[in-house]
C-alpha cells in the first residue's frame, strides 16, 4: 500500500545521505519534498501540516546540522514523527466478562461480513476464544445466509436464523445464547448502507445500548482514501468507535487513510486486512509500518509469520540433513512451499532491511512467484528417486521431465545448478561446525531479537555469504565484492535480477563474468 510513498521518501533521504553536512536550506528543501509526497499519498492536509512542522522543529537545529551523520538523524526524526502520526503504539482487541460483544459497523462493500469471520477465526486460533457470530443485517438479501456459510468455512459457530426478527432483538438473542452456551465473544455483524444516513446510525446506536459492546469496530476500505477517514468521523460522532479495521490494504491504495485515521478521528487502527485468505489479517503496529515506509524492513513481523507457519517437525528434519551437508529437490520444494505460506518472495523481501528497492525491481522485471510455480512443476514431474538424488538426471531424464512440466531442458539445468550450489553451501556450513550453526539457529528461533536484527543486516548477510564462497564451486558469488548483490540495498540492473533468479534467457550483468 505504501510503495509509492516509500519510493519517494527513499529518494529524498538518499540525497540527504549523499551530503557530508546539511544546511538549514537542505532540511527545508527535504521538508517540502516530504510534504508533497504525503499529499500525493492522500494524507489529510491538516495532518501533513502538523507532521512537517514537527519534523522542522526537530531537524532545524545545531544537533542535526553538526551531526556526523545528519542524513541518518533526519531519517530517525521522520521515522519517529511517522510512528506518532500512525498512532504511537499498537492497541490490542479488548475483552470483558464473557460473553463480551464486538459490534461490527461500516458501509456496504467495505468487507464487513468477511472481516467479521476473519476476526472470529483469529480469536479462535490465536487466543483460544469460543466465538459466536450473528448477522443483524435483515435488509440485504441473503446477508444472514452469507455469514452462516462463512461460519461453516471457518468452523466458527453462527446464531440460528429466525425470519422476521429485528436487529436489536437478534442482538439480544445472540447475547442470551452466548451466556447459555459458554461463548467468550459474540460478534455482531450490523447492516451497511451505500452512504451514511440517520436510520443506519440510529439502528447502530440502539444495538449498542442493548448489548453494551466492549469493541465497536469500524470496517473501512483503504482504497477509498480520505472517504474512509470521513466515514470513521461520522460513525464515531454518532455511535462511538473503539477502533478501526482497514481492509484491502494489499491493494493499490496510496496509504492516506491509514496515515490520517488516528490523527483525524483519535481512534486507533487495530487490524489490517492484507489479503483474501482467512489468516490474511495483521495487527496494526505503527512502528513496524513506519519502518516499512522508510525501507527499514519489518523483521519482527517476518519472524512472527515464520513462527506461525513453520512446520517445526519438517524444519528439524531439514536442519538434520543440512548438518550432514545434504540438500535435494525435496528440500528445495519444501522451502518454496514455506515461502509461499509466508506471502511469497516479494512480500518477504519487503520485510528485510535494505531490500525494499530490490523487491520493487523484481516486480518491475516481471519476476514473481510464477518462477517458483514453474520450479514446483519441474520437481513434481520427477520420480521420487530423482528428487532424492539429483545426480540421476541424465539427458534423457531431463527431456522427460521437461515434457511433463511444460518447460525446457535449459530450465531443468538451471534448477539442477541451484541444487548443486546449495549442496556446496551446505558442505561449507558443515565445515563451520554444528556448534556455530546451532548457535545461529538458536539466536534466530529463540527470541533473541538483538541477534536476529544483526543477522538481518544486509551488510552482515553479504559478508556471511561472501565467506561461504570465495568464487569457487558456486561460481561468481553475487554477495561477494563486485557481485550483483554486493550492496544489497542499492540499485542493481534488471538483467542481474533476472539472471540471479533463474531466467536462462538473460546473460551477463555487472556481477561476475559471463559464462
Amino acid at each position: 500500500m505504501f510503495e509509492s510513498l516509500s519510493e519517494k521518501l527513499g529518494g529524498v533521504f538518499g540525497r540527504l545521505r549523499g551530503k557530508g553536512a546539511l544546511t538549514e536550506n537542505d532540511v527545508m528543501a527535504a521538508a517540502r519534498e516530504i510534504r508533497v509526497a504525503l499529499l500525493e499519498a492522500d494524507v489529510a492536509l491538516p495532518v501533513v501540516k502538523d507532521f512537517i512542522e514537527t519534523v522542522k522543529q526537530k531537524a532545524v537545529g545545531q544537533e542535526v546540522i553538526r551531526s556526523v551523520t545528519p542524513g541518518q538523524q533526519i531519517v530517525k526524526i521522520v521515522h519517529d514523527a511517522l510512528v506518532e502520526m500512525l498512532g504511537g503504539g499498537s492497541e490490542d482487541l479488548k475483552f470483558g466478562a464473557p460473553p463480551c460483544a464486538y459490534l461490527m459497523v461500516g458501509l456496504q462493500g467495505s468487507g464487513k461480513t468477511t472481516s467479521t469471520a476473519k476476526i472470529a477465526k483469529r480469536l479462535t486460533d490465536k487466543q483460544g476464544k469460543k466465538v459466536l457470530m450473528a448477522s443483524l443485517d435483515v435488509y440485504r438479501p441473503a446477508a444472514q445466509e452469507q455469514l452462516r456459510q462463512l461460519g461453516q468455512q471457518t468452523g466458527i459457530a453462527t446464531l440460528d436464523i429466525v425470519a422476521g426478527q429485528k436487529p436489536v432483538d437478534i442482538a439480544r438473542r445472540a447475547m442470551d445464547t452466548g451466556r447459555k452456551e459458554g461463548f467468550d465473544v459474540v460478534m455482531l455483524d450490523t447492516a451497511g448502507r451505500l452512504a451514511i444516513d440517520a436510520e443506519l446510525m440510529n439502528e447502530a446506536a440502539a444495538i449498542r445500548k442493548a448489548v453494551n459492546p466492549v469493541e465497536i469496530l469500524l470496517v473501512a476500505d483503504a482504497m477509498t482514501g480520505q472517504d474512509a477517514v470521513n466515514t470513521a468521523k461520522a460513525f464515531d460522532e454518532k455511535v462511538g468507535l473503539t477502533g478501526i479495521m482497514l481492509t484491502r490494504v494489499d491493494g493499490d491504495a496510496r496509504g492516506g487513510a491509514a496515515m490520517s485515521m488516528k490523527a483525524v478521528t483519535g481512534k486507533p487502527i487495530k487490524l489490517l486486512g492484507v489479503g483474501e485468505k482467512w489468516d490474511a489479517l495483521e495487527a496494526f503496529h505503527p512502528d513496524r509500518i513506519a519502518g516499512r515506509i522508510l525501507g527499514m524492513g519489518d523483521v519482527v513481523s517476518l519472524v512472527e509469520k515464520a513462527v506461525e507457519t513453520v512446520d517445526h517437525e519438517e524444519a528439524a528434519k531439514m536442519a538434520k540433513k543440512f548438518r550432514k551437508g545434504k540438500f535435494d529437490f525435496n528440500d528445495l520444494l519444501s522451502q518454496m512451499q514455506q515461502m509461499k505460506k509466508m506471502g511469497g518472495m516479494g512480500a518477504m523481501m519487503k520485510m528485510l532491511p535494505g531490500l525494499g528497492k530490490m523487491a520493487a525491481q523484481i516486480d518491475a522485471a516481471g519476476i514473481d512467484d510464477s518462477v517458483m510455480k514453474k520450479q514446483e512443476a519441474i520437481i513434481f514431474s520427477m520420480t521420487l528417486a530423482e528428487r532424492e538424488n539429483p545426480d540421476l538426471l541424465n539427458a534423457s531424464r531431463k527431456k522427460r521431465i521437461a515434457a511433463g512440466s511444460g518447460t525446457t531442458v535449459q530450465e531443468i539445468n538451471m534448477i539442477v545448478k541451484q541444487i548443486k550450489q546449495m549442496q556446496t553451501v551446505m558442505k561449507r556450513m558443515k565445515k563451520m561446525g554444528s556448534g556455530k550453526m546451532m548457535g545461529m539457529m538458536k539466536d534466530m528461533m529463540g527470541g533473541d531479537m538483538g541477534a536476529l536484527s544483526g543477522a538481518m543486516n544486509p551488510d552482515a548477510l553479504a559478508d556471511d555469504m561472501a565467506d561461504l564462497d570465495d568464487g569457487g564451486a558456486l561460481g561468481p558469488n553475487p554477495f561477494a565484492p563486485g557481485g550483483a548483490l554486493s550492496n544489497a540495498g542499492s540499485n542493481i540492473s534488471t538483467a542481474d535480477l533476472q539472471r540471479l533468479l533463474g531466467n536462462p534467457n538473460v546473460k551477463g550483468g555487472h556481477g561476475g563474468k559471463k559464462k
